[in-house]
């Protein structure tokens, strides 16, 4: 069992950026491939990026690519999300994910353990 708790959200203008982190306690941190979701009100639940167990490998929705990245450090069992350009389509619950299996990419039913989420708002 593991336990997530996501940090960083909150209200940023257009263009700005934001660091979530995401904790995790109870667990290997370094045994979980991690990821990176969102749900905007009325929107459905939508994958922004993954990373591998080692940090090898990372995923990225194409709406994100160039502006997101996902990062970790095991040593302090955190995973990172450093936004930059922010929109205000970026406006959502972010939450962050751990898998138990390995590599599971950008599909939510391969997740086993979830945080509560942190609301980033964009808008002027």
């Amino acid at each position: 069992q593991v336990q997530l708790e996501e940090s960083g959200g909150g209200l940023v203008q257009p263009g700005g950026s934001l660091r979530l982190s995401c904790a995790a306690s109870g667990g290997t941190f370094s045994s979980y491939a991690m990821g990176w979701f969102r749900q905007a009100p009325g929107k459905e639940r939508e994958s922004v990026a993954a990373i591998s167990r080692s940090g090898g490998s990372t995923y990225y929705v194409d709406s994100v690519k160039g502006r997101f990245t996902i990062s970790r450090d095991n040593a302090k069992n955190t995973v990172y999300l450093q936004m930059n350009s922010l929109k205000p389509e970026d406006t959502a619950v972010y939450y962050c994910a751990a898998a138990d299996r390995g590599w599971s990419g950008s599909n939510p039913r391969l997740y086993d353990y979830w945080g509560q989420g942190t609301q980033v708002t964009v808008s002027s």
